[in-house]
């Protein structure tokens, strides 16, 4: 099932980092994040609507890692950039 409201991308290098999957993992609140087999980054689609949008992915990651997209209004990207 898709997203309605939220769409996360992540770094293709950065989900395979298994130190940075951990971390993702830890930080977000309603488990967006999951570690998948190999210790590769999973984004579990059907909590993606749960996303409060407290960027602690966005903090977690290297900057521009994590994209935080909402699919509604101006379709507004969070991103963090420094």
């Amino acid at each position: 099932m898709a997203a309605l409201f939220i769409n996360v991308e992540v770094d293709p290098a950065l989900a395979k980092d298994a130190a940075a999957v951990k971390k993702l993992v830890e930080v977000c609140p309603v488990n967006i994040f999951a570690e998948a087999d190999l210790g590769l980054l999973a984004i579990v689609e059907k909590n993606l609507d749960e996303c409060t949008l407290c960027e602690l992915c966005l903090q977690a990651a290297p900057a521009g890692a994590v994209r935080v997209k909402k699919l509604y209004g101006d379709r507004e990207v969070l991103v963090r950039t420094d």
